[in-house]
């Protein structure tokens, strides 16, 4: 078990799955404001990176877990052009902003939401050419399921993009963001969300979150057969790629 797994956004009481879909309905209605506010719009740039991994393969089909509000799927469907893009996530509340998005962009005949269990998605295996996900595999209850569900449903070849947060290794990033993150990035986000848990929650899960080569041998236990990473804007987001 990892530790990041062990940790809930608000007791002990009741399964963590269960506790993060609570959560992000909760602060859905903020959640976008607050990841653009707390990473000074440099969240966008994160994304955009890991969607530019996938572009010399051309997916067709893209599954992007943990869509969330859906930043993620709106960003691949512009520059990836797929035929088909499904959306995932736990929580209703925010996939609901998401498909209201979605429409307003006119994308809403590639793009499609659908609620989703991570640990067993419902999907059929060798059905994408691309996964995907962005700030939300740290959430999963069971991180080896998880990414092996993600890996059932690619295609033999398929390509997994990821973007997560992380902790900065070096001086003097490293004391920098461990302050940021302790003391403005709950504030903040107990402040607009209205959640006096989640920020803290999200603090806990990134330092106990496995990074780096820790996390390249994670996804090849999952069973993919090459993976790599690289670290971006000192090392605060990491961005992860493997191939099915």
């Amino acid at each position: 078990m990892y530790k990041q797994e062990t940790i809930k956004p608000y007791d002990d009481k009741g399964e963590k799955g269960q506790q993060v879909e609570q959560m992000f309905d909760k602060i859905a209605h903020s959640y976008d404001l607050l990841n653009h506010r707390l990473s000074w719009n440099i969240d966008k740039i994160w994304r955009k990176k890991a969607i530019k991994q996938l572009e010399p393969y051309h997916p067709a089909s893209i599954l992007d877990v943990a869509t969330g509000t859906g930043d993620f799927a709106i960003l691949a469907a512009e520059r990836l052009r797929p035929e088909r893009l499904v959306g995932s996530d736990i929580s209703e509340g925010m996939m609901q902003i998401g498909k209201e998005k979605v429409k307003a962009k006119g994308l809403d005949s590639v793009v499609s939401f659908c609620k989703e269990d991570c640990m067993q998605l419902s999907f059929g295996s060798d059905t994408f050419d691309a996964v995907t996900a962005a700030f939300g595999i740290r959430n999963f209850p069971d991180l080896d399921r998880g990414l092996s569900e993600m890996c059932r449903v690619l295609k033999k070849g398929g390509h997994l993009s990821v973007v997560e947060l992380t902790t900065p290794k070096h001086f003097p990033m490293k004391q920098l963001f461990a302050i940021y993150s302790h003391t403005v990035l709950p504030l903040v986000g107990r402040i607009i969300s209205k959640d006096s848990s989640a920020y803290s929650y999200l603090t806990s899960t990134i330092e106990a979150f496995p990074q780096g080569e820790t996390m390249v041998e994670v996804l090849k236990k999952a069973g993919f057969a090459e993976a790599g990473f690289k670290r971006l804007t000192f090392g605060i987001c990491t961005m992860y790629f493997a191939t099915k």
